[in-house]
């Protein structure tokens, strides 16, 4: 059963956004600064409700066997990612329960699980501890240095969180390091260096659903770098291994927002939306909605929003970040500065202080939110939300000049960012060029 957990740590919460070694990504060239959020790394050797059914009779056969309930926590964790449905990690903590109840005083498998329960309810703090506990536990399972190097990035610790996952690629290179890699090379700027990364992760797949999981970061990259037809066929190949990926239809979503096809991707969003509520999905789709009118549309879609975010809290997940920015969007600045507040005292990464940057704004208070934008800036990422959230604090400022070439850069490096704020930052650049 250990080998099970081991093999399930695999796909335990790390940030969409990432690390890894190669002959084309030599390790030594891993960025020294950096941050994310937590990527959720695909399940290895089949589905996550296979290992789930294997792993509930294990223990109704064995129930003292503790590894079989660790390796069963990490399994609902996963569940609670591909579902979206935060439910399952109460299951999760009830199984690491159990585990430490049978073996007090635990073992890596049971460090990765709690770790991984940490991550996923974005209580990063905890997750780190656990993190070094499992790299104490066997400094040769590399997952351990994938919780610990997720959670310092989180954190705000961007030099620390690169040792750790360059002792990832050390100890494994492999699907989940090279992943790290990625992502990290995307938010220090480096976009081809970020592809380049995420396919040497594909190339460790396991399995289809692994391929399609790397194949569609890949796609969502290239739109990032506004390269169409690039995204189109990393989507489509996505789809093509793993009919049904949710992270594939999301793409091809964004891919038809890009092209302008809006109608298309309502279609897209309604069907994802409804097999996989993540808040995520249903704040793009209340864009979409927005921009085409379709009122009623976009009022459903925030009211998912919020009801998700209240189903996720009364599991004790933390959503202070993902709310912060919908309410400065939809019209609740006081709820939105208390949020954003309350996440940059738990963690202080570029994704927070964009975050707190656009709640201050909401809030009349941009002298304030200025700071915080450059905060958000100071990696170089090539992300066309906080540019744009900077260009109109700066604007708001009275600084044209800077606000004019911000919002120039988020339409640049970053072009299909959102729906509206892509929309809102060609408005204004085009008010501020009119003739007096």
């Amino acid at each position: 059963m250990a080998a099970i957990a081991i093999a399930l740590v695999v796909f335990l919460l790390g940030a969409l956004v990432i690390s890894r070694p190669g002959a084309d990504v030599p390790p030594s060239v891993l960025p020294t600064e950096g941050a994310a959020e937590a990527l959720v790394a695909p399940a290895l050797g089949g589905s996550v409700e296979g290992t789930i059914a294997a792993l509930r009779e294990r223990v109704r056969r064995v129930p003292e066997d503790a590894a079989a309930y660790a390796a069963l926590s990490l399994a609902y964790v996963r569940q609670a990612a591909a579902t979206a449905d935060p439910t399952w990690y109460a299951r999760a903590e009830e199984a690491i329960d159990r585990s430490f109840e049978l073996a007090p005083e635990g073992s890596v498998e049971a460090f990765l699980a709690r770790g991984s329960l940490a991550a996923g309810r974005h209580e990063f703090a905890e997750a780190l501890a656990w993190g070094r506990r499992a790299v104490a536990a066997d400094p040769h399972e590399s997952a351990g240095y994938g919780i610990v190097g997720d959670a310092l990035l989180e954190l705000g610790r961007t030099r620390a969180a690169f040792r750790a996952f360059q002792r990832m690629v050390d100890v494994e290179p492999g699907l989940a390091s090279y992943a790290r890699v990625s992502y990290a090379r995307e938010l220090t700027g480096d976009l081809p260096g970020a592809i380049r990364a995420m396919r040497t992760a594909r190339a460790f797949a396991g399995t289809n659903a692994d391929a399609a999981w790397a194949s569609a970061h890949v796609g969502l990259l290239e739109l990032r770098r506004g390269r169409l037809a690039a995204a189109a066929a990393a989507f489509r190949e996505a789809q093509a291994l793993a009919p049904g990926s949710i992270l594939a239809e999301a793409g091809l979503a964004r891919l038809a927002a890009a092209r302008g096809d809006l109608a298309a991707a309502r279609a897209r969003l309604d069907w994802l939306v409804e097999r996989y509520p993540a808040p995520e999905y249903a704040r793009m789709l209340g864009e979409v909605c927005r921009v085409l009118g379709h009122r009623a549309c976009a009022r459903e879609a925030d009211a998912l929003v919020r009801v998700q975010a209240r189903l996720a809290a009364a599991q004790g997940v933390n959503t202070d970040l993902e709310i912060a920015l919908f309410e400065a969007d939809r019209g609740n600045p006081a709820a939105a500065l208390r949020a954003a507040r309350a996440e940059w005292e738990r963690r202080r990464s570029v994704h927070v202080a964009d975050a707190l940057a656009w709640a201050l704004h909401a809030n009349g208070r941009d002298a304030e939110a200025s700071r915080y934008a450059r905060r958000a800036l100071s990696l170089g990422t090539p992300d066309g939300t906080f540019l744009y959230h900077a260009g109109v604090i700066a604007l708001a400022l009275g600084r044209r000049a800077e606000g004019e070439r911000l919002l120039e850069r988020a339409l640049s490096v970053d072009p299909y960012f959102s729906v509206l704020g892509a929309r809102d930052a060609r408005r204004l650049l085009g008010d501020l060029r009119a003739p007096s």
